[in-house]
C-alpha cells in the first residue's frame, strides 16, 4: 500500500471516529464524574473537620472557665499543664492528631484567661487530590468584668502582726489586690474600696475633732488637767479632806483620731445594739455617737469608699502593727463604710446597675480587748453571739453583704470558730499557716469578686 493510500485510509478512519456517537455519553459522564466526586468528597471531609472544630471549641470554653478558678495563683507552667489536662479530659475525638493547647493569664485591661487550641483532622476523599489533612483551631477567652463592686478591706494592725513577716506580707498582698480590682474596673466608679485598719480601736481621722457625731464624755474625763485643792483642814480644823479642784479637759484638737465601740444600747426598732450596728450617728441619740478615745496604740486613719488607688497604696504603706485585737470594731466599721455614716460617705447607687457589697476581714489572732472587756469570750460574743445567732456578723449578712474571713495562723493556734462562723459561707473562710499565703488568698478572692464570662 502506497503512502498516499495509507494517509487516505487513516483520514477515513478518523472521520468515522468523529462521526461516531455510540460511546459519547459514557465518556462524557466518566469525565464529569471526577469533579463531582471530588466536590462531594471535599464537603464530607470539611463537614467532618467542622464537627471536630465544634467539639474543640466546646472543650476550649470549658477549659478556660475551669482555669479561671486557679489562674491567678498558678505559675505559667502550672497553668499550661492544667490547661492540657482539662482539655484532654473534655476533647474526645481520637481521629484528631497533632493536638496543641496553650493557655495564658493576663490582667491587662481586666483579668482574663486565654486558651488556644489546634489539631489536624485526616481526610478521606481529599487525600486523592493531595490534601491529607485539614487544620482546625479555636480560641476561648474567659474574662472578668466587674459590674459595680463595693469592697471593704478590714485589716488587722495589732502588735502580733509584726511577727513572722505578717505585716510585710499583708501590705504587699493588699497592694496587689488593689491593682487587681483597679484592672477589673472598666471605668472609674465601677469598683470602690475602703480600708479599715483596726486594733482595739479604729482611727476615723483627727481632723474630725469638731464634728457632732463624736461622743467626748469619756475622753474629756481621761484627758483633763486639774489645779487647786489638796489636803487640808475643814470643819474648823477638826478634820482633813480634799479641797475643791478646778479641772478642764484638753483641747479636742489634741485628739489622735481613735474611737472605741459604741454603747451597748439597743438601736430603736432593732434587736441589736449600737456597737453591732451601722446606723448613722444622731446627736439626739447620745448612744449612737462614736466615743473618742486617746488610745496609745491608735492605728493609721481609715479611708472610706474611693477609687484613688494611689492614696490607698500610700495608706497601706503607712500601716504599723501595735495594740490589742478587737475584730468586732473593725468589722462594724467595714459595714459602716459600705453604707456611710460619720466620717464615711458611701457613693450614690443607680438602678441601672447591680451592686456587690463585700467585706474582707483579715486577722492573725484571737480577740483580746474591746471597750469593756479584756478577755476573749465576751469580745467574741459582740461579734457572733452564741445561742441566739445574733451579733455583728449576723446583722451584716442580714443586710445582703458578703463576708470573707481570713485567719493568718502562724503560731499553731486552733482554727478560729468565730471567723469561720462569721464568713457568709464555709468556702469564704480561709485558714492560712504562713504569711506568704496572704498574697495568693487575696488574689483568689479578687478573682471571685468579679463576674466571669466567656468573652469569645
Amino acid at each position: 500500500m502506497s503512502f498516499r493510500s495509507t494517509i487516505s485510509k487513516l483520514r477515513q478512519t478518523l472521520d468515522g471516529f468523529g462521526r461516531a456517537q455510540a460511546g459519547n455519553v459514557a465518556i462524557t459522564f466518566a469525565l464529569a464524574t471526577l469533579p463531582v466526586i471530588g466536590t462531594v468528597g471535599a464537603a464530607v471531609d470539611y463537614s467532618h473537620a467542622n464537627s471536630v472544630k465544634v467539639a474543640m471549641q466546646a472543650a476550649l470554653d470549658s477549659t478556660a472557665l475551669m482555669l479561671s478558678k486557679e489562674a491567678a495563683t498558678d505559675s505559667s507552667a502550672q497553668l499550661q499543664a492544667n490547661a492540657l489536662k482539662y482539655f484532654n479530659a473534655l476533647f474526645t475525638r481520637p481521629e484528631a492528631t497533632t493536638v496543641s493547647v496553650s493557655a495564658a493569664y493576663t490582667t491587662t485591661g481586666g483579668s482574663a484567661v486565654v486558651v488556644n487550641g489546634s489539631a489536624q483532622v485526616p481526610t478521606v476523599f481529599m487525600g486523592v487530590m493531595g490534601f491529607k489533612s485539614i487544620t482546625v483551631g479555636g480560641s476561648s477567652t474567659a474574662k472578668w468584668g466587674s459590674t459595680r463592686l463595693r469592697v471593704a478591706l478590714v485589716l488587722d494592725n495589732t502588735g502580733s502582726m509584726a511577727e513572722d513577716g505578717k505585716m510585710t506580707a499583708l501590705k504587699s498582698a493588699t497592694k496587689s489586690l488593689l491593682s487587681q480590682l483597679k484592672a477589673a474596673a472598666g471605668t472609674d466608679g465601677d469598683v470602690y474600696v475602703s480600708i479599715i485598719p483596726f486594733s482595739k480601736d479604729v482611727n476615723v481621722g483627727a481632723s474630725y475633732y469638731n464634728q457632732n457625731w463624736i461622743d467626748w464624755t469619756d475622753w474629756n474625763s481621761a484627758n483633763q488637767t486639774c489645779s487647786g485643792g489638796g489636803w487640808g483642814g475643814w470643819g474648823g480644823g477638826n478634820g482633813w479632806g480634799w479641797g475643791n479642784q478646778n479641772c478642764s479637759a484638753a483641747n479636742h484638737n489634741t485628739w489622735n483620731g481613735c474611737v472605741t465601740d459604741r454603747n451597748k444600747t439597743q438601736v430603736p426598732g432593732a434587736t441589736y445594739d449600737y456597737d453591732q450596728s451601722a446606723e448613722n450617728p444622731d446627736p439626739s441619740k447620745p448612744d449612737s455617737l462614736f466615743p473618742a478615745e486617746q488610745y496609745d496604740s491608735c492605728p493609721v486613719a481609715m479611708m472610706g469608699l474611693n477609687y484613688n488607688w494611689t492614696a490607698m497604696n500610700t495608706l497601706v504603706d503607712s500601716m504599723q502593727p501595735n495594740g490589742n485585737t478587737n475584730q468586732p470594731i473593725g468589722l462594724v466599721w467595714g459595714w459602716q463604710s459600705l453604707v456611710g455614716g460619720g466620717p464615711l460617705v458611701a457613693p450614690l447607687t443607680s438602678s441601672d446597675y447591680t451592686y456587690q457589697k463585700i467585706i474582707i476581714l483579715l486577722s492573725d489572732g484571737l480577740n483580746t480587748a474591746d471597750r469593756w472587756y479584756s478577755q476573749q469570750t465576751p469580745v467574741d460574743n459582740r461579734m457572733v453571739q452564741t445561742g441566739n445567732g445574733s451579733g455583728t456578723c449576723a446583722n451584716i449578712k442580714a443586710n445582703n453583704i458578703t463576708i470573707y474571713t481570713i485567719q493568718v495562723n502562724t503560731g499553731g493556734d486552733p482554727t478560729s470558730t468565730l471567723l469561720k462562723n462569721c464568713a457568709s459561707t464555709t468556702d469564704k473562710f480561709f485558714m492560712l499557716t504562713t504569711a506568704n499565703q496572704i498574697a495568693s488568698t487575696f488574689t483568689a478572692i479578687g478573682t471571685n469578686l468579679t463576674q466571669l464570662r466567656v468573652a469569645k
